[in-house]
């Protein structure tokens, strides 16, 4: 089955604009997350909210290979 194509545009409901920015933040960080670990690189992610919040994701370096 194929979904159908969705318009893309504002969400005039608050409470569902806000549900569904918190679900789609929380899939972004999780790719981000999941990018960092498969492709051995270094991600940061910063995401402000029209509240005001900030949200980040920032992978740690890896440790240094010289020993």
């Amino acid at each position: 089955m194929v979904r159908g194509k969705i318009v893309i545009r504002r969400i005039e409901n608050m409470s569902s604009r806000q549900v569904t920015s918190s679900k789609r933040r929380r899939g972004l960080l999780k790719k981000a997350r999941e990018l960092a670990i498969l492709c051995d690189v270094q991600v940061g992610v910063i995401v402000f909210s029209s509240t005001g919040c900030l949200y980040e994701y920032a992978n740690p370096p890896p440790p240094p290979t010289w020993a």
